[in-house]
């Protein structure tokens, strides 16, 4: 990766790269494939999309990826690097296919998906959108290239930006696609000309800090443990170790994302794959829905009210207590 950004900093090689966007609401109401294929909605739901983007651009400014060259020229249509090429509809999925000009607005891109600033964006707009002022439309999302999850790869930032640029977008930006940029530009002030904006201008969701950082000490079995987010190592073991009772954390987790529908479709969904994919991808699923809150906490105890609390000291490097009692008691 740092040969290529060498040679991309000497001007040798442009950095383009493309993946997939999947966005699905966990709202009964709110199903996405539908709006955009409404010709009432579609510039709607576009400009949902575009603003998002163009909120999670901002957010990482200040920390440019290292070697990362200037913005590649003749991305007609992009946000600050990032071009919407097609938008497909499978439900109850919205599909964006995406093409990155420049390392910098993939990286930036990457973070701000990673930390949940996308999805954040993404609800802001559609409540704007939908008029739900008292709750956010809850969005499940995933990123992908080809067959690769990159979801399950988010903590190694190099490893993603290398299966994007891999992917070299393999079409020109739909039709259909130009013609709402065109509609959104035209909601906007033109950036070449200084003068006064056609019609009043969308404002960028403004992007909501995450929430406060959780408590960073909890007490299990009388001992202060140092709370944190779940890491991919977490996850690996408790997949490993958990077997049939996933659905039973699951449902202990108290997460929107997680209702027994979901928990359903995760089982039908990953039904060949075994037991461990099973539990993987609902405690993925967990960790996307609830960013900063998915913390080892949480898991812990949600473990202990599925009476699995052996799971629990295993993910906490603890030793078993009942083996402790065993042994006192063989050796009173």
């Amino acid at each position: 990766m740092a040969d290529d950004s060498r040679k991309m900093v000497d001007g040798l090689q442009e950095w383009i790269g493309s993946a997939y966007l999947f966005v699905e609401s966990s709202m009964e109401k709110v199903i996405l494939p539908n709006l955009y294929q409404d010709p009432q909605q579609k510039p709607a739901i576009f400009r949902v999309l575009k603003l998002a983007l163009a909120a999670c651009s901002l957010i990482h400014c200040t920390s440019p990826a290292p070697h990362s060259p200037p913005p590649t020229p003749g991305c007609t249509g992009s946000q600050d690097g990032v071009q919407i090429l097609k938008i497909h509809c499978s439900n109850p999925q919205l599909i964006v296919h995406m093409k990155f000009c420049g390392l910098e607005p993939c990286t930036r891109f990457l973070r701000s998906y990673r930390e949940g600033a996308l999805r954040a964006a993404l609800q802001e707009s559609l409540v704007a959108l939908l008029g739900h002022a008292q709750h956010l439309v809850p969005l499940h999302l995933e990123l992908r290239v080809g067959s690769e999850r990159l979801d399950l790869m988010l903590q190694e930032e190099e490893r993603c930006l290398r299966c994007i640029q891999q992917a070299k977008p393999d079409r020109l930006r739909d039709e259909e696609i130009g013609k709402l940029e065109d509609a959104f530009r035209s909601l906007t002030c033109d950036p070449g000309g200084g003068g006064a904006p056609k019609a009043s201008a969308p404002k960028a969701p403004a992007y909501s800090p995450p929430p406060p950082a959780p408590a960073q000490t909890f007490v299990f079995q009388g001992q202060q443990i140092a709370n944190r987010p779940l890491s991919l190592e977490d996850r690996q073991k408790f997949a490993r170790s958990v077997g049939r009772k996933w659905r039973t954390v699951g449902r202990a987790l108290n997460c929107r994302a997680l209702r027994e529908q979901d928990l359903d479709c995760l089982a039908y969904e990953y039904d060949r794959d075994g037991l461990y994919e099973q539990a993987f991808q609902m405690l993925h699923r967990f960790v996307l829905a609830e960013g900063r809150r998915a913390t080892l906490q949480r898991l812990v105890e949600a473990l202990d009210k599925s009476s699995l609390t052996s799971l629990a000291e295993d993910l906490l490097g603890l030793p078993g207590q009942r083996e402790y009692q065993e042994q006192e008691e063989k050796q009173d």
